[in-house]
């Protein structure tokens, strides 16, 4: 199913929802659409006469929520390969799996600043020894990101319309590994399912929170 990315009334990325809810939000008045994905949404109606309006990409909420005492960004794949722009960060070439720098045998953790993206030769060469012992050295440091717009990209759902309405919330677009995946946009290449939860549950919590039926709203009618 199409996602969309919602925004709070501050502009600030704020979470990812179905279309389908999001579209009930624009409905109800909760939301405004910022951008669209080309594609038009039906529904039948009563006495044949049906509904139609833009499918949202971008929604930005009418009045501010509250998010919850920020915390640290989860700890995920997708995240991880978005961090390291997609590449070993041992060799530089296109990554394929994760890899604990000190390895976990020896005590390291998995953390941040322990775990990084890594090509399948790299992986399997290194195994368990550290670093220092193969003499290598690592192209990027690994640090833990900060900002809201890596909360969306944890959550493995992405596309390129996002862009912009990320820009500046704590991510460096220009390293981000995109891929076209269908008409929904762009997702980050990382076949594991995406992780539910996280800080701002709450918030979401809100967004998705049951609304009344919804009326006709801005939306265009058809004829039978």
């Amino acid at each position: 199913m199409p996602h969309t990315l919602v925004l709070n009334a501050s502009y600030e990325p704020l979470c990812v929802v179905p279309q389908r809810r999001a579209v009930v939000l624009v409905l109800n008045r909760k939301a405004v659409t910022l951008e669209g994905t080309g594609a038009s949404l039906h529904a039948a109606g009563a006495r044949g006469v049906g509904w139609e309006l833009p499918a949202p990409s971008v929604v930005k909420l009418t009045r501010y929520v509250r998010v919850p005492l920020r915390r640290g960004v989860p700890l995920t794949r997708r995240a991880i390969f978005a961090r390291d722009g997609g590449r070993c960060v041992y060799c530089d070439a296109p990554a394929t799996s994760v890899d604990h720098v000190i390895p976990r045998s020896r005590g390291g953790q998995h953390a941040w600043d322990n775990v990084v993206s890594s090509c399948r030769r790299c992986n399997h060469v290194k195994a368990d020894r550290p670093l220092p012992e193969l003499g290598w050295r690592m192209k990027r440091t690994p640090v833990q990101p900060n900002g809201s717009a890596w909360r969306i990209l944890s959550s493995g759902r992405t596309d390129q319309r996002w862009l912009p309405y990320l820009r500046g919330y704590g991510v460096d677009l220009e390293l981000l590994p995109f891929e076209p995946q269908g008409p929904d946009g762009v997702s980050i290449p990382i076949g594991v399912p995406a992780v539910q939860g996280g800080p701002i549950a709450t918030a979401v919590a809100i967004v998705a929170a049951p609304a009344p039926a919804p009326t006709a709203g801005p939306v265009t009618p058809l004829a039978a």
